[in-house]
């Protein structure tokens, strides 16, 4: 109980810290567009919600939401379908530790590559450090060498440059990620993975020379094991938060820049309602699924929507930066693996199934025993 508490104390210090970070710059709209005529935001929504239309459309979306939720909690469809699929994912997360690897050191090496700093909107005043960074922490990840180690300078040099320079938070899905790997560690494949199984033994001439596996690796690893379990929360949580920033700040609160991506890539000729209808909407889903990805409540669905809005967004937005929106991608993954945690309305509603399977098995028992 005692770790419990621990985890969730820890929890809710990411939350503070990611609630923190998400009320200061915009998001990846600036990626596409130069920036717009100012837009009052009182205003727009008024607009947008006294048309009929509008508000049809919008309510019959939440109702629909709502509806389809409340019939699968009630009847359950396609057990066995559900059943298989969670056990193919879980099956997956002995990849874990890779998936989140790739998903941050891949975006890392080409940010260094490219020459900017975690995002695209920020170009540093020293290139060398910025390419040397990048390039330096990324392959170290990919290759998973000192990968705790590695996660924990890449964060730390992270929230540096958070204070230095706030548009690092259009990033900010690499603290979750970070933190993360820091974590689980290398996983396997990975060269910790290779450099332990050596360290571990006896009969091998590394093993007498190691000074870090014994000494340092093994205790830390064992003093921290029981924080793995709250990786998928960690995730939830950075991710969900981002989305509910993207929408609320980045779309219903600075409608002139969103209505300016409609215009400029002609959304309304792909869905024909008014521009009005695609910003709020866009917002309101957004905004949607980070809610359900907080609070863990139907994670791996949020999270296949989560991951359905991003390739929408990079083949609708063609001079989107993809490259940047890698860590993005991954991260929306793991979650598919892992589902929600713990600190979850999933855990909770699965505990609670549990419990009543439970108690009609010992009311079945106890009748048949009568």
């Amino acid at each position: 109980m005692t770790q419990h508490v621990r985890g969730a104390t820890r929890l809710a210090g990411l939350v503070a810290l990611l609630a923190a970070g998400a009320g200061s710059a915009s998001a990846h709209v600036k990626y596409v567009t130069p920036g717009s005529d100012p837009v009052e935001v009182a205003a727009f929504l008024s607009a947008a919600l006294i048309d009929p239309f509008n508000l049809a459309v919008l309510g019959a979306g939440g109702v629909g939401v709502a509806v389809a939720g409340a019939a699968y909690l009630r009847f359950r469809p396609l057990p066995n379908d559900v059943r298989a699929f969670r056990r193919t994912m879980a099956s997956y997360e002995s990849l874990l530790p890779w998936l989140l690897r790739l998903a941050v050191g891949l975006p890392l090496v080409g940010a260094g590559f490219s020459g900017y700093f975690f995002s695209p909107a920020v170009q540093s005043s020293s290139p060398v450090f910025v390419r040397l960074f990048g390039i330096t922490v990324g392959f170290l990840l990919l290759f998973g060498f000192g990968t705790r180690l590695v996660a924990a300078v890449g964060l730390g040099t992270y929230l540096v440059g958070l204070a230095v320079e706030p548009a690092l938070v259009l990033a900010f899905e690499y603290v979750p990620g970070f933190l993360a790997i820091a974590l689980v560690g290398g996983g396997r494949p990975s060269a910790d993975h290779v450099v332990a199984s050596m360290a571990a033994d006896d009969r091998t001439f590394y093993s007498r020379i190691d000074p870090f596996y014994r000494r340092v690796a093994l205790p830390f690893v064992e003093r921290t094991r029981h924080l793995e379990a709250y990786v998928p929360a960690v995730l939830r949580v950075g991710l969900g938060l981002t989305f509910v920033y993207l929408g609320v700040a980045q779309k219903l609160m600075e409608p002139g820049d969103a209505l300016a991506v409609v215009a400029k890539y002609d959304l309304t000729a792909v869905v024909p309602v008014a521009p009005e209808l695609w910003v709020v909407g866009a917002g309101l889903t957004e905004a949607l699924v980070g809610v359900l990805l907080v609070a863990g409540a139907f994670t791996r669905a949020a999270s296949a929507v989560a991951f359905l809005l991003f390739t929408t967004t990079l083949f609708g937005l063609p001079d989107d930066p993809v490259l940047a929106h890698i860590s993005l991608f991954g991260l929306v993954s793991a979650l598919l693996v892992t589902g929600g945690g713990p600190l979850s309305v999933d855990r909770a509603l699965s505990d609670r199934g549990a419990g009543d399977a439970e108690s009609d098995g010992d009311a079945s028992g106890r009748s048949a025993g009568a």
